[in-house]
């Protein structure tokens, strides 16, 4: 830009700033959405913590070349749409996915995930991890396995020596001779004799 109108020069930092802050920025092509379809579509993506947003592609060329995100300008082509997540980006690309598969004019070229850029194949595999929740509890469940296979083991060393005075007395009281008079050097056969 030789010569930037100031709206230009605001845009670009805005679009800047919003990739920046953003954990994960989707990209859309938006062809032949209507107007109230694309309501819809911003309803959906804001209960899931997104945000849908139309920039020029050159504007959004120049805020991606600042940041270092070389591999979002071959997204850029047709008409494109960013969605800034705020919140959990799987929650987000699930929105998507389920708004493209009843909308198909709305499809999912991409993304940048933190600074990595996404395929659109990696975007739709986004859609797919399970919630953050559950990869918690798969997480703390993966943690406590072992934690309670070694309180099992510290448990049964105690009940396994019980176990086994609890015989030895038993074998003792049994009147077994052998067992019941330990050998001591007042009753141990000379070895002269």
């Amino acid at each position: 830009m030789d010569n930037p109108r100031p709206e230009k020069v605001a845009v670009v930092a805005e679009v800047r700033e919003r990739l920046s802050s953003s954990g994960a920025t989707i990209l859309t092509e938006y062809r032949g959405l209507k107007v109230a379809e694309l309501a819809q579509l911003r309803r959906s993506l804001r209960q899931a913590g997104g945000e849908y947003r139309v920039y020029k592609n050159t504007l959004v060329r120049f805020a991606a070349r600042d940041l270092g995100l070389d591999d979002l300008e071959e997204l850029l082509t047709g008409p494109t749409a960013l969605t800034f997540v705020d919140g959990d980006p799987v929650e987000v690309a699930k929105a998507l996915r389920e708004y493209a598969r009843a909308t198909p004019a709305l499809v999912l070229k991409g993304g940048v995930l933190g600074t990595t850029a996404l395929s659109a194949d990696q975007t739709r595999a986004l859609a797919d991890v399970p919630p953050r929740p559950v990869l918690l509890a798969r997480l703390a469940g993966g943690l406590a396995a072992p934690l309670q296979q070694f309180a099992g083991l510290l448990q049964a060393l105690p009940r396994n020596l019980a176990y086994g005075l609890q015989a030895l007395i038993d074998q003792r009281s049994a009147g077994d001779p052998a067992a019941a008079a330990p050998t001591t050097e007042a009753n141990r056969p000379e070895e002269g004799a």
